[in-house]
């Protein structure tokens, strides 16, 4: 089974190396997304607005999940390029597969995230808070810097076909955005006066980034879905990728509003919180739209004989950042349709982490994740 549907085995010799670790060749950045759509699910539940019996110690073992799978993707990924350097520069010069690196940066956020929510409930609030800096420093660091190579890479070495443009693409300029929504639990944690005003400000810095750069690419997928139609069958997952830029951009007006007070003088901190509102609510109509168009894109690849890949991943994190921002619409607006929009999005998020676990657990088993890729069979799907 291929991780990237659109990408081929190399034909150039294998690495020495490749004969000792033949299982890491084709480990690909996208495996990361395994940890962000684990974490999301801890930071998810920790900020869902109703109290639910063993909710929080559940979240609590889904983080410790998280980090350990995060430590075994960062060593695989490591062993990688260690070992198969040859592959992993195919990567960076294959269009299909490197917008893939975005996932590493958006994975130690979200871990570093949910160390601080939920992981301190086991590491303590000193050290859960030393994780977070630590990781939420690389990750930002990282995200930057792919939202600029990448697209660079893209423009001079990439060179993709005009009507190719798919929601893959939109992994690289996210990552600011969720630097953006989890820099806020660092804001109070800071000294006050310059430095948490500097803070807030560089996450909307950030979010204006990372929105901008949505705002660019989203009419380039849309006219792609509409003069070329549907995405390959491996690949209709990704149009929940969508979501991500959605959910994320009104969980970070949020959780800026939330900790402004704090950090900015009173005029703009009103502006903050009534910009939360006014921002979220139709960018959630919108995010709601499309959730829609990809659940009845999904439900058509399947009639159509879509199985199991990797790209099964894209149903977990985008749908996580559409929780946590209903949950800071409901705590904004106090509506109780917000609230329940929280938890049925929450819901889906479970049902998806859990069928894309283990389905990649068995796929592990089988070895079939870990082989080389193969060029996907043409297949016809269903037209109604």
């Amino acid at each position: 089974m291929a991780i990237f549907p659109q990408t081929h085995a190399q034909t150039s010799a294998p690495h020495p190396a490749a004969v000792r670790l033949p299982s890491l060749r084709y480990i690909g950045p996208n495996w990361y997304a395994t940890v962000m759509g684990t974490a999301i699910v801890a930071g998810a539940g920790a900020a869902l607005p109703v109290h639910v019996p063993g909710l929080r110690a559940a979240c609590t073992v889904v983080w410790a999940l998280a980090a350990v799978l995060l430590a075994a993707v960062l060593a695989a990924r490591a062993g990688h390029w260690s070992a198969h350097r040859d592959q992993a520069r195919a990567h960076l010069l294959d269009p299909a597969v490197a917008p893939f690196y975005g996932c590493l940066p958006m994975a130690l956020l979200a871990v570093g995230s949910s160390t601080m929510v939920v992981g301190r409930d086991v590491l303590g609030h000193r050290a859960a808070l030393a994780v977070d800096v630590v990781l939420y420093s690389a990750g930002t660091a990282i995200g930057l810097a792919v939202a600029v190579a990448i697209p660079y890479l893209m423009v001079v070495r990439h060179r993709p076909a005009p009507g190719t443009a798919s929601p893959v693409w939109l992994l690289p300029v996210v990552a600011p955005m969720v630097s953006a929504a989890l820099g806020p639990l660092l804001v109070p944690e800071l000294p006050s006066g310059q430095w948490q005003e500097a803070m807030l400000l560089a996450c909307y810095a950030m979010f204006g980034l990372s929105l901008l750069a949505t705002l660019t690419m989203l009419p380039l997928i849309f006219a792609r879905l509409v003069h070329r139609g549907p995405l390959p069958l491996a690949l209709t997952p990704t149009l929940f990728l969508v979501l991500g830029p959605l959910g994320q951009s009104t969980t970070a007006v949020g959780q800026l509003a939330d900790v402004a007070p704090g950090a900015i003088g009173a005029p703009y901190a009103s502006a903050f919180k009534t910009f939360a509102v006014l921002y979220g609510v139709p960018v959630m109509g919108f995010a709601l739209l499309w959730l829609a168009l990809a659940v009845s894109m999904v439900v058509r690849a399947v009639r159509g004989g879509m199985t199991f890949s990797m790209t099964w991943w894209s149903f977990t994190f985008p749908v996580g950042t559409c929780v946590t921002g209903a949950a800071g619409l409901a705590r904004h607006t106090g509506l109780t349709a917000f609230t329940w929009l929280a938890v049925a999005l929450y819901v889906l998020l479970v049902a998806a982490w859990s069928v894309a676990g283990l389905r990649t657990l068995r796929g592990l088993f089988s070895g079939a994740l870990l082989a080389a890729p193969q060029a996907p069979r043409p297949v016809t799907a269903r037209t109604t």
